[in-house]
């Protein structure tokens, strides 16, 4: 008997390996034929996958933005591709995937399609003028169209899911798993000893939505009462309506109120370094650069905003506070300053949850139920 044949699609190669490797690490254990697609991946991307045993086929696809015809492209290019793959079980995250695989997968038929929604991001952002009222109707009757005959419906956190059924994207009769993200190798991220310095950090996209001008605000108003507290941040700008000017950037290094660390192919130096992690995030599916924190033992400063707090349980692991609230963020950062016992304390919890609630085994177990795949 043929061996089944799992096609993992995302629309960012790198994500590949970096939230979805443990997952395609155990179909393959498991002896499951996969095969990821992507577009772009760079050399690197391709031989991490090659070394989990994982087949990689570059699918061009432009990951922002609704240009009809590019996308009725991307949907013919992912249509050729599963008649000629013809794969079981088709696994898709992130909007063009899920919408162009789920649509692509009814034309050609007989592939059960299991998309995970891994955030709401830009289109569903409360606001905005009339191109992004456009982008967010757009977005709305694209997900209800192609989820209809999903076979299992993946959310990382309840408010997705409730804005999703709110709105009418889903079928009646649709099949859901809440899985808490993608999860963390806890093995991978182990726990580190927590710096006495008080450092802070932020890893993420750079773009207005992951909170980056509430972060820089917040770093310039602790930094008049506590000159010597550092602040620092990782990432890149990111093709989004909303990304961070570089001028900007350069500007708050030049004025130093922030370290700005680039892209890191590895966080956890970084992590290491840190002794507060922070998250300011208007909203998240379940922010994996969060749970990387915890795993590695962080105080966490998040938001209490769908999928962020999800990661924290106030003042235990943590502290929530406003989305958008720049003076309350500071004040956060300064009570971890002012009592620093409980960065050490708040750290130990993190890890404990990171073990008890998001490892990465309890996730990929959940998906591969919802796969309805033999173990």
């Amino acid at each position: 008997m043929a061996r089944k044949k799992i096609m993992v699609l995302g629309s960012f190669a790198e994500s590949l390996t970096r939230f979805r490797g443990a997952l395609m690490a155990e179909l393959v254990g498991q002896g499951y034929d996969v095969l990821a697609c992507a577009p772009a991946a760079d050399d690197a991307t391709r031989q991490r996958l090659a070394a989990l045993g994982v087949r990689y086929v570059d699918i061009a696809m432009q990951r922002t933005g609704l240009n009809p015809l590019a996308d009725l492209g991307l949907l013919w290019r992912l249509a050729a591709l599963l008649r000629r793959e013809r794969p079981d079980v088709l696994f898709c995250y992130t909007i063009k995937p899920v919408v162009y695989g789920a649509l692509a997968a009814r034309l050609v038929g007989g592939i059960r399609v299991t998309p995970m929604i891994t955030g709401l991001g830009y289109a569903f952002m409360g606001g905005g003028g009339r191109l992004q009222r456009w982008v967010s109707a757009a977005a709305r009757a694209l997900y209800r169209l192609a989820l209809q005959r999903a076979h299992c419906v993946f959310f990382q956190n309840p408010d997705d899911l409730g804005e999703f059924r709110r709105l009418g994207l889903l079928p009646a009769q649709a099949r859901i798993q809440q899985v808490p993200g993608s999860g963390v190798d806890t093995a991978e991220y182990a726990q580190m000893p927590v710096p006495a310095a008080p450092v802070f950090l932020l890893v993420a996209r750079l773009v207005r939505d992951k909170g980056v001008y509430e972060y820089v605000e917040a770093a310039r108003q602790v930094r008049l009462r506590y000159p010597a507290a550092r602040f620092q941040i990782a990432g890149w700008i990111d093709e989004n309506p909303t990304a961070i000017p570089e001028e900007a950037l350069a500007d708050w290094v030049s004025e130093g109120v922030i370290e700005f660390l680039g892209k890191l192919e590895d966080v956890r130096p970084a992590l290491a370094a840190c002794a507060v992690y922070v998250l300011p995030s208007y909203r998240e599916g379940t922010p994996r650069s969060v749970l990387e924190a915890m795993a590695v033992g962080r105080a966490i400063i998040t938001t209490d905003a769908p999928g962020c707090r999800e990661t924290v349980v106030d003042q235990y692991n943590g502290v929530l506070v406003p989305v958008a609230d720049a003076a309350r963020l500071a004040q956060a950062m300064c009570s971890f300053i002012e009592r620093p016992e409980r960065v050490e304390e708040y750290a130990r919890a993190s890890r404990l949850l990171a073990e008890q609630r998001f490892d990465v085994r309890i996730v990929n177990r959940l998906i591969i139920q919802g796969m309805d795949l033999p173990c």
